[in-house]
Parts: C-alpha cells; structure tokens; sequence
C-alpha cells in the first residue's frame, strides 16, 4: 500500500497587524523564528531555528518572500 506525501499547506498571519521577526540570543546564539505585533510589541514564538533549512520551513508555512528582520 502507498501512501500520498501530505501536501505543505499554508499558513496565514495577520499581514496588518504582525510583522515576522526573528528573536535571537547573544549569548548563546539560540535563534525563534515568530511574529511581533505592531500596536502592543509582544512577540509570539512559533518555532525554533537551528538551520537555514529550518529558516526555509517556516518562511515557506507563511509564505513569506521578504527578508525577516532579526532582533537581538
């Protein structure tokens, strides 16, 4: 029996309100990929970034094309 690869589906964000950011640490270099909120400033975590391939997986959930801003 084969078994069909489950199709990458989109997610969405609120493009208005939320802006895709990467918090990194300074001192340990750990990196999260998530998204701030423009009014508030509060930053929800999505995922952890270990890679470049890890970068990839979640630009490409949201369908995010542009750079993400990276704050320390």
């Amino acid at each position: 029996m084969f078994f069909k690869k489950k199709k990458q589906e989109t997610l969405s964000y609120d493009h208005e309100n939320k802006i895709p950011q990467i918090k990194a640490s300074i001192c340990n270099g750990e990196q999260v990929a998530g998204f701030r909120d423009v009014h508030t400033g509060a930053f929800e975590e999505v995922m952890l970034i270990r890679d470049m391939v890890d970068l990839a997986e979640f630009k490409n959930k949201y369908g995010i094309t542009e750079e993400i801003e990276k704050v320390y």
